[in-house]
């Protein structure tokens, strides 16, 4: 008997970004207040209030660093791609994500997500005492040629941070990190269940920026065969 093929899913890994949603500490608070309206003006036209590292985004190397890749420098192909989802799901808060966590990571991925399940905490004073990656932990990432790196938390670094370990490795190869993800638990299935995982986290075209907003999607694919 033929298996079923599953269909191809696409997973809405972002946040919503609303007027008060949670930023970093000391970020720009996020307001949305119409500009124009229909009953006044014809059309219905938001006045945004944001900063770059609001809601789920990407960071540029130069978002620690004046001297490394500004967001409009860096190649698209740092932004989409095969993905691996790491579990690290079951720590306590502001446990460190040590490399042992990386052990069995695949080979062949362009992108690495990191599931700690903290996305559970979104809205909540307790969102802010989420893991973190350790600078180990960041260095193996580095060594194993990944420049991509995504997390289901507010940063890849403890909240507050002294600084900001994890993002200096990372950003010091130019990778771009991708914070504040959600919706991971459904790619850990996928993988899980031997699914190929696509993962776009495109970014406003902020050139000189050091970071913006994505609108996050995974593409879930069929079973990979086995060889």
């Amino acid at each position: 008997m033929t298996e079923p093929v599953e269909p191809v899913e696409l997973v809405d890994l972002s946040v919503p970004v609303v007027t008060g949603m949670p930023v970093y500490p000391g970020d720009p608070e996020v307001a949305l207040t119409p500009a124009l309206t229909t009953g006044r003006d014809g059309v219905n036209v938001l006045r945004l209030h944001l900063g770059s590292q609001s809601g789920t985004h990407v960071d540029a190397p130069y978002h620690v660093d004046d001297s490394l890749p500004r967001l409009g420098a860096l190649p698209l192909e740092r932004f989409a791609g095969p993905a691996a989802v790491v579990d690290a799901r079951g720590l306590g808060p502001r446990a460190p994500i040590t490399p042992e966590r990386f052990a069995a990571l695949p080979g062949g991925a362009a992108i690495v997500l990191v599931a700690t399940g903290w996305s559970a905490h979104w809205g909540s004073e307790a969102y802010l005492a989420h893991p973190y990656l350790t600078e180990e932990a960041a260095a193996l990432l580095v060594a194993a040629g990944v420049r991509t790196v995504g997390i289901d938390a507010l940063s890849v670094d403890p909240t507050p941070a002294a600084d900001f370990p994890a993002h200096r490795v990372l950003c010091g190869a130019h990778a771009v990190v991708a914070e504040n993800l959600t919706g991971l638990d459904r790619l850990l299935e996928a993988q899980a269940a031997g699914r190929a995982i696509e993962v776009w986290l495109m970014p406003i075209r902020l050139d000189g920026a050091d970071g913006a907003p994505v609108r996050a999607v995974a593409r879930v694919g069929q079973r990979v065969p086995h060889e």
